[in-house]
């Protein structure tokens, strides 16, 4: 059917043969005079009688009018992104509530239990041709299209095969779009989740918009998920449009970059920022596509003695686009901030080194960006180019330290950190993507302190652990040893995030989690194994968080602003606690470091090590702690350490001196004779002093 696509060639700006047939028909009506434009308060009657004899009529006239002053190709009004709120959207009839109007957005997710408030469409409550759903837009709207989807669904079947389209300006007389002299069908759905797009013929202009169901699927129920294409129109008097209208200041590139546009924008802020940037990658996708990243750091290229490693990774789901896109937005305002001069970044970046990874799935990404940010669906692009999901192809380290606990094992003979990763996983038939394996050895090769996996579909910041320890349970609050460091590190995100913890607004899709601040314990939440975080916590020094940016994974291009805008803060304020707790150096009698020199607190059941310079970053909350440094060949040392409210972590040195069974082998070695091993030693002699006994 004309007008129907399932993935569009190229970007929203494309010319439709529809839409050249309505500039002819403009021309052909240009000599009459143009209509008066509607009032501005509404709801109002299109026009009057002595413009149009009919309400029909006038509308037609009046989309051919606002074509000549407006570009094809609107973005979309904000069902998905919940700019459009549930009061706008209404339906003839519903199955029950938690089928109602209010979730017929595209993309919405319903729960395991679909029988609650939070399923999957809205579902009529009957299957005739008498059923709608409508938005309104609440301000004179040039509407242009409209995606559809069935219902999303683990165990049935629904969706809607065609439908009519309507509009109205009172909600009381409706017009429908029209094929000539008869009403337009529109194809609709041949599954659940497919979005289809469908262009109107003639763009219309109106308040309201209405969705007619006319055939659905046979053994199926009139069920369906939308989002609405329109252009508003300016109206300064329209209340609602300036209560929920966000700018930004930034001069920033706000739009989708593709991987070349990627690695140009890098290359842009580097010759920018010469002094301060560090293009590299950290290894290569399947399909051979480098892992980029980029250093921020004063002295960017080196580990400077006693600064902290932070890194920023997205894209793990290539689909979920948004934080990509705030990853380089970010690239972008720390080098312009920083020649401006901004004490706040300037102070940041000279006290961090700061990784920034957009893209770790690029194979996936590309996939996504072809589909489009509507089109694309929930699950387009997520997997890797062989299909898998990087942030669940980490080593099952939980379950190690687990039962080595159960059997108390440990810390005598397994640690309570740095645990291995089994022979297994490294061999090279093991189901591991290539991603994941580039960001593992990142990750070893850096001694990082704190991270955030930027990642979307959900308005949260998730921390670990984000695997259960009841293996029978698909819930459970799972807390790591520090599970009150990583609450107050998901706070600091959400607390300073313009959406988070606002108790207002809408859940994304079946969660709500104002009841922790907009945080989550990632296992209470659901059950994952293998997760980027927990390997993170179990395997190196990093706090690794999960920060869900947003409820649409890929949001319109028109939407990248406001998204920057909620989560600028947010990015900067997290970094910063990189410098939350302890930092210190381990050093010997000579004042050399000590590398892996084992830093323990007490009460805390996880430990840290130093680097190979001997320093050392232990993320705390304020309080009193007693810290213990050891290392082989040395003995312990012990000391209180102070950690208080202010930002900048409390400097907490070590010295350690060598054991006297060291010292030994020291000298022994510095003059080329073997140590004696002491336990051959102690049987020689007890030999010797029985010998010697009368």
């Amino acid at each position: 059917m004309p007008g129907t696509h399932s993935l569009p060639q190229s970007g929203w700006a494309q010319n439709h043969e529809p839409l050249k047939q309505e500039q002819s028909l403009f021309f052909e009506t240009a000599r009459a005079p143009p209509p008066e434009l509607p009032p501005t308060v509404l709801p109002q009657p299109m026009g009057t009688l002595q413009e149009s004899q009919n309400q029909e009529g006038f509308l037609q006239q009046l989309a051919l009018f606002i074509t000549r002053l407006v570009l094809p190709g609107c973005p979309p009004l904000g069902l998905e992104t919940l700019k459009i709120t549930d009061f706008q959207l209404h339906a003839s009839t519903a199955k029950r509530y938690g089928l109602g109007a209010h979730r017929g957005r595209l993309n919405i997710q319903a729960g395991i239990n679909e029988n609650d408030f939070y399923d999957g469409a809205w579902c009529a409550g009957r299957n005739d041709l008498q059923q709608w759903i409508e938005v309104d837009a609440r301000r004179l709207t040039r509407f242009t299209g409209v995606i559809t989807q069935g219902r999303n669904s683990l165990w049935l079947s629904d969706w809607v095969t065609s439908y009519k389209v309507m509009v109205s300006n009172d909600s009381h007389t409706w017009v429908t779009v029209k094929n000539g002299s008869g009403d337009m069908i529109f194809e609709g759905n041949s599954e659940k989740e497919i979005p289809v797009l469908n262009e109107l013929p003639v763009p219309m202009v109106a308040r309201y918009i209405r969705i007619n169901p006319q055939s659905w699927f046979d053994n199926g129920s009139i069920c369906l998920r939308m989002e609405i294409l329109g252009c508003p129109l300016p109206d300064p008097n329209n209340y609602y449009h300036r209560r929920n209208e966000m700018t930004t200041t930034d001069d920033l590139d706000f739009k989708h970059h593709n991987y070349k546009e990627m690695r140009q924008l890098m290359k842009v802020v580097n010759e920018m920022c010469p002094n301060i940037t560090r293009i590299y990658n950290i290894g290569k996708s399947h399909q051979g596509l480098k892992l980029y990243a980029v250093e921020i750091s004063d002295h960017p290229g080196e580990h400077e003695v006693g600064e902290p490693e932070f890194h920023y990774i997205a894209g793990a789901h290539g689909n979920e686009v948004l934080g990509r896109e705030l990853l380089l937005l970010l690239l972008q305002f720390l080098c312009q901030e920083y020649l401006a001069q901004n004490a706040r970044i300037v102070r940041l970046v000279e006290e961090t080194r700061i990784h920034i990874v957009p893209s770790l799935n690029p194979d996936g990404y590309e996939k996504a960006y072809e589909g489009g940010s509507e089109l694309g669906g929930w699950s387009l692009g997520r997997w890797t180019h062989d299909g898998i999901d990087i942030n669940n192809n980490f080593p099952d380290l939980n379950t190690l330290l687990w039962e080595a606990e159960d059997r108390q094992n440990v810390p005598r003979k397994v640690p309570n950190h740095h645990i291995a990763i089994p022979e297994w996983f490294l061999s090279e038939n093991a189901t591991v993507a290539a991603e994941t394996r580039a960001v593992i050895a990142w990750m070893e090769k850096i001694p990082f302190v704190l991270g955030g996996s930027l990642q979307g579909g959900e308005l949260v910041v998730a921390y670990p652990y984000d695997m259960v320890r009841s293996a029978w349970k698909t819930q459970e609050h799972t807390p790591t040893p520090d599970d009150h460091v990583f609450r107050w590190l998901a706070y600091s995100y959400a607390s300073t995030h313009r959406l988070m913890t606002d108790a207002r607004r809408r859940v994304c899709h079946t969660e709500d989690f104002q009841k922790e601040e907009g945080t989550v314990n990632g296992a209470s939440w659901h059950t994952v194994a293998g997760s980027l975080n927990d390997f993170s916590y179990l395997h190196t020094n990093c706090f690794e968080l999960s920060i869900y940016v947003g409820c649409d994974k890929y949001p319109h291009e028109s939407e990248l602003p406001e998204e920057w805008e909620n989560n600028r803060e947010s990015l900067i304020v997290f970094m910063e606690q990189v410098h939350r707790g302890i930092k210190g150096l381990v050093r010997d009698l000579h004042g050399k470091g000590i590398p892996n020199a084992i830093i323990s607190v007490e009460g805390v059941n996880h430990d840290i090590r130093t680097a190979s310079d001997g320093d050392y970053w232990r993320l705390l909350n304020p309080g009193e702690y007693v810290v213990t440094a050891k290392a082989e060949g040395f003995t312990t040392s012990t000391k209180n350490c102070m950690v208080g409210y202010d930002m900048g972590a409390t400097r907490c040195d070590f010295t350690l001196s060598k054991t006297n069974l060291a010292r030994i082998r020291e000298i022994m070695e510095k003059f080329g004779k073997q140590p004696v091993s002491l336990p051959a030693r102690r049987p020689r002699l007890r030999g010797r002093k029985r010998r010697q006994r009368p």
